[in-house]
Order: C-alpha cells, then structure tokens, then sequence
C-alpha cells in the first residue's frame, strides 16, 4: 500500500499559502507524492508557465489557489482563465481527479463579483471530461479579524445580523485531503463549522476578547464580498460535513502559542 501511495502524485496548485501548505503536508505524512505548485516554483496558472512540466506523471490536481486581487474583472479572468489553463493540461497529462475548493454560498451571492468568479470555475471544471470533486467550505476561523478590518469604518465594524459557521483551516485542509486521495464525487462536499454563530455577535465577541476598541453594528445592508447577506447565506445545507474544531478552542490555542515562552 505504502509503494502505491509513493507513486499517486497529487500536484497542489497554491500550495504554499494556508489551506494549500496543510495539505501538501498532510499528505506527505501519509506518504503520498505531494508537489507544492505556485508562481513562487515557477507554476503560473494564468499564463501557463510551469503547467506541463509540474503535471507531469501526475494522478490528482488540487486547486486551492486564490486570485491576488478581487476586483470584479480580474477575479473573473484568474478563475477562468488558470482552471481553464489547469484543465487543458491536466488532459494533456492524463489526470484521473480535478479537486477544488471553493465556498459555501457562493451560488447566492450572485451580487458578489468574487462570487461569480468561483461559480464561473466550478460550472467549467463540471463541464470538462475530467472526474471531479469540489469542495465548498466556509469562512475560515484564521480571517476572522480581517473580516472585521474590511467591514471597520472609523471607529465602527458594520457587519450583517446573519448565521455565520466558520470552520478551522485544519479541518478543510483534512477535508480537501481526504478528498484528494479517495475516488472522484463528481460532485459538491460542504464543508463547516461544528457551530453556527450570529455574524454581529461573534465579531462583537472577537473584538472584546482582544480588548479591541471598535463597536460593532448590527448592519442588514452591510455587505460581504460586496453582496448584501440573507439569513442563511452563509451557512451549508443539511448534509454538510461537519469539523471538529470549535471556536473557543481555536481561539484559546492561538492564545497559548501567542505566549511568551518563560525561562
């Protein structure tokens, strides 16, 4: 079996930045051909660079790459174009599973340009020949604070009062590995949060756990990704998978790795 995992090589295109280096790692560990691919080892998606040589010999692509701006244009043609790029090759090279990642709500949130984007690539990784697997996860614990940066106005965070289930990276990252090594869905894995919050409140709480000084409004017409929110938004359906990791707990291990260490 361990002879079988060292030849399935699974190329992980963004697989230096949080979600993509966890699961680079993940499945080295259990002995799997894992190839970190970026611009920074000379894979570029857009233009195509680095695409052929990288895929090379390989079974499994993991997309969990970001475009760099969000901008409603050129968010439209990263996804378009790189899984346009990705999928071509991967033909090419005879790739036997196409896994991405991608967000819970994204298909009601129309309103959102980034939005669009990643609905723009899912419908094109669905269309091509190749097996698939998309994985739709929600809002990361880890962007949290930028969440509540972006929303800040002075002195005052304007957040929507909807249902928020964020997820910790580690479990997405176990999620999209598990994925990765198993047979094609052909379909969409949700992927959340073991609880669901009110978005206000769990900003508001934030905040005061960190002794930020910002107040925190219920804002109905604050917008997300620039869309207004509905109630269920942002939260997964009935079958979602559901992670482990609570809030509190995450909060309270960034906590104690945050401390000085004492002599």
């Amino acid at each position: 079996m361990e002879n079988e995992k060292a030849k399935t090589k699974i190329v992980v295109i963004g697989g230096t930045g949080l979600i993509g280096s966890k699961v680079v790692e993940r499945l080295n560990e259990q002995e799997y051909e894992a190839v970190a691919a970026s611009p920074n080892s000379g894979v570029n998606t857009l233009t195509g660079e680095g695409l052929a040589e990288v895929l090379e010999g390989a079974s499994v692509i993991v997309d969990v790459s970001n475009s760099p701006t969000f901008e409603n244009d050129a968010v439209m043609k990263f996804f378009t174009v790189s899984t346009a790029n990705l999928l071509k090759y991967e033909a090419e090279a005879g790739v036997k599973h196409h896994v991405a990642l991608s967000v819970v709500g994204a298909e009601r949130l129309t309103e959102s340009g980034y939005m669009r984007a990643k609905m723009a690539q899912e419908k094109l990784i669905k269309e091509s020949p190749i097996p698939y697997s998309i994985v739709h996860a929600t809002q990361f614990f880890e962007f949290i604070k930028r969440i509540a940066d972006d929303a800040t106005d002075g002195g005052t965070v304007h957040v929507a009062p909807v249902l928020f289930q964020p997820v910790a990276a580690d479990d997405v990252a176990a999620a999209v590995e598990k994925i990765a090594i198993g047979e094609p869905l052909n379909a969409t894995l949700e992927v959340a949060g073991p609880d669901v919050f009110r978005f206000d409140e769990l900003i508001r709480d934030g905040l005061k756990a960190k002794n930020d000084p910002r107040s925190v409004v219920a804002d109905p017409e604050a917008k997300y990704f620039g869309a207004v929110l509905s109630e269920r938004s942002l939260v997964p359906g009935d079958g979602a998978q559901l992670a482990r990791t609570r809030l509190e707990d995450w909060m309270a291990a960034q906590a104690s790795a945050s401390k000085p260490a004492t002599a």
